[in-house]
């Protein structure tokens, strides 16, 4: 898979010298406020989920489940959703984290 910049390699030079920045520092700090976009757009849904439910995690999700409290018909794609978040949400930040 090839990802092309809308930027010919000597415009990104020049907008990095521009800068003052390498253009590795450039790519790090695009990538990092691309992924912090992601991270927000995660956590939003999260909270979503989390607020329809008017619980405070997975953990609790599935606690009410166990104790019969949510029905699984209808709220079972929720629980699943949710879990996949929480799960992209940790591996964003440990991914943000090595970019510091």
């Amino acid at each position: 898979m090839s990802t092309t910049l809308p930027l010919s390699d000597e415009k990104f030079k020049v907008l990095a010298k521009e800068l003052g920045l390498s253009e590795e520092e450039v790519m790090k700090q695009s990538l990092r406020t691309f992924l912090e976009r992601k991270l927000k757009e995660i956590k939003a849904e999260i909270y979503l989920i989390k607020a329809k439910y008017m619980i405070s995690s997975i953990e609790e999700f599935e606690k009410l489940y166990r104790e019969g409290k949510i029905e699984e018909k209808g709220s079972f794609e929720d629980f699943r959703r949710l879990d996949h978040l929480e799960f992209k949400k940790e591996e964003l930040e440990k991914i943000l984290e090595e970019l510091k």
